[in-house]
């Protein structure tokens, strides 16, 4: 599926991000209730102390997957490349420890692809290689993701817009629905959480509520 910049864009608002691990309940249930309550975007992301591996991974996600098409949700998995191929997934996020972008690209063909993005060159040579959106963070503090890199605040999304990069932007870390709206005043198209959703009491409640405030602005 080729994305337009403009379809990005929307499908970037509310990017919901999960894995087992990352769950407080049935990881099914849980992308059911967040998808009720208006996420635009599912990322796949089976990694940390004790997620899945091999045949279970596959087995779920191609359970996420099926949950993902019925209601017209995409379904990117994170680095990845062999099983996103596999299940024929919408796309894929990569970092900077990856494959470059350029041989994800080949791999995928014209499906979307998401990479993280730390400085103003990283950013250049995503876009160049063709990336579809950048990732950007951790714009507040996150205990997710064991490798994080240092918090950036909003500064390098304002750095980016200022440099006249256009290309669709996806604030991450420590993202909740009462500090979303900032980032989007920054410059970002939407904002892309795990814990504030996937360990939420309600995640419908909680993804209903980062729809509201990234959709304020």
């Amino acid at each position: 599926m080729a994305v337009k910049p403009e379809e990005m864009r929307k499908l970037l608002r509310v990017y919901f991000i999960m894995g087992s691990v990352n769950c407080s309940n049935d990881p099914e249930e849980v992308l059911q209730s967040a998808i009720k309550g208006g996420i635009t975007l599912f990322q796949y992301r089976e990694k940390g102390k004790g997620c899945l591996q091999g045949k279970e991974k596959l087995q779920l996600a191609k359970r996420l997957q099926t949950i993902c098409r019925a209601n017209h949700i995409p379904f990117i998995v994170n680095d990845d490349i062999e099983l996103a191929i596999e299940l024929d997934a919408d796309g894929v996020h990569i970092g900077q420890e990856d494959e470059p972008a350029s041989m994800v690209r080949k791999k995928i063909g014209n499906k979307i692809l998401g990479v993280s993005a730390h400085r103003l060159d990283e950013a250049r040579k995503a876009i160049a290689e063709g990336a579809d959106y950048l990732g950007i963070g951790p714009i507040y503090p996150t205990s997710t993701k064991e490798d994080a890199k240092a918090v950036q605040g909003l500064s390098f999304i304002k750095v980016l817009r200022a440099s006249e990069i256009k290309i669709p932007l996806v604030g991450i870390g420590g993202i909740t629905a009462e500090n979303a709206a900032p980032i989007i005043g920054a410059g970002a198209d939407g904002v892309s959480v795990i814990t504030a959703i996937s360990q939420a009491d309600s995640p419908d409640a909680s993804a209903r509520l980062l729809y509201e405030a990234v959709n304020e602005k």
